[in-house]
């Protein structure tokens, strides 16, 4: 105990494990600032006097046993490619974590984990949106490699990438089969597969739990239909597509056709419909955005988070980039433009008090 007006000690002690939410990871080989380990603590209380004075022993200190809190659960996110050259992302906690898609190359992803100390042996598996080759082309390489990992997709996905790729049939000795709207595990995440609206064999996406959130991942569709609303709206964070500019697709080189299909409902989306479908599903639930799949000839980053952020912008919010940039701070939601051929940082998604 100590008098009134004393000061304790106890009360400079910091929260073992404050972090902002949200904040990206320094650059390789840089730690975060951490703070004093208890051990370190307890000895400067202890030499600062701060004992109870009815204690029989010095080294108890003044507030009572120590009680270390779990370290608050995290979600950790890098995408390594976003876009028609190649698409592949990667979902974790400290323990494992595993891909969406595969459409980057093996040494790609082994470096860009290595770059935050992530071995390729916490990385559990590969979760197959559809089959087209810029999602599924290194599926085979990857787990030919690192053969611990399985392949997670819907049989029809499986099929599709058999008969419409030049890839090993082997493929399927590392394939799970899961099913849409039935809930799959991956270590400490819970997996639900759900269905959107593209063009491939059979498409997906993902909605990933962890403890009391939820990352809702829907990249290549056309619409936004009925199941992708569904889970979107039930997400602390999410990547969603924003493919094209419709005047730059509309006036661009591509041939009519391709047009056509790109439009179509089974398509991709064009930025003006995601931008209004984010504002539209807004709650203080949702932290982070990232921008996925944007094209290359029909889009750009500046064009594609302009849309969005104006969209948020006019319902009120304050937007922020996901740079930890000093105006972040504060913001009702970071919005984020993955790369097309670029690793991204690594995002560290931490809850938030409300």
């Amino acid at each position: 105990m100590t008098r009134r007006g004393r000061h304790n000690p106890a009360d400079d002690c910091p929260g073992l494990f404050d972090e902002v939410e949200g904040r990206v990871a320094p650059s390789p080989g840089v730690a975060f600032p951490t703070h004093p380990d208890i051990e370190d603590y307890a000895r400067r209380v202890r030499l600062s006097g701060g004992m109870s004075r009815h204690s029989g022993d010095a080294g108890e200190l003044p507030f009572g046993p120590i009680v270390v809190k779990p370290v608050p659960n995290k979600i950790m996110f890098m995408s390594f490619g976003s876009g028609s050259s190649g698409n592949c992302s990667y979902i974790g906690d400290t323990k494992s974590g595993f891909l969406i898609d595969a459409g980057v190359d093996p040494k790609t992803v082994a470096e860009g984990l290595a770059a935050y100390k992530i071995p390729m042996e916490s990385v559990k598996g590969i979760c197959v949106t559809h089959d087209h080759s810029d999602h599924m082309r290194f599926a085979y390489a990857l787990l030919k490699k690192y053969r611990h990992m399985a392949l997670y997709c819907t049989p029809r996905a499986l099929n599709g990438m058999l008969r419409r790729h030049n890839v090993s049939r082997r493929l399927k000795d590392y394939q799970v089969n899961i099913y849409k709207e039935i809930p799959f595990a991956i270590d400490n995440f819970t997996v639900t597969a759900f269905e959107v609206m593209h063009d491939g064999s059979d498409n997906v996406g993902f909605y990933v739990e962890h403890d009391d959130r939820a990352f809702a991942i829907a990249t290549d569709l056309g619409c936004i239909s009925e199941r992708v609303d569904y889970y979107m709206r039930r997400a602390d964070y999410l990547m969603i597509e924003s493919n094209y500019d419709l005047n730059m697709l509309r006036f661009g080189p591509y041939p009519e056709y391709l047009k056509a299909r790109i439009q179509n409902v089974n398509g991709h989306l064009d930025n003006k419909v995601t931008a209004r479908y984010l504002a539209d599903i807004y709650t203080e639930r949702l932290r982070y955005v990232f921008l996925c799949h944007l094209s290359h000839d029909n889009n750009s980053p500046e064009v594609a988070l302009e849309e969005s952020r104006g969209s948020l912008v006019a319902k009120g919010l304050k937007v922020g980039t996901g740079t930890n940039a000093p105006g972040d701070a504060g913001c009702h939601l970071q919005l984020v433009a993955l790369p097309r051929f670029d690793c991204s940082p690594l995002y560290i998604l931490r809850p938030v008090s409300r």
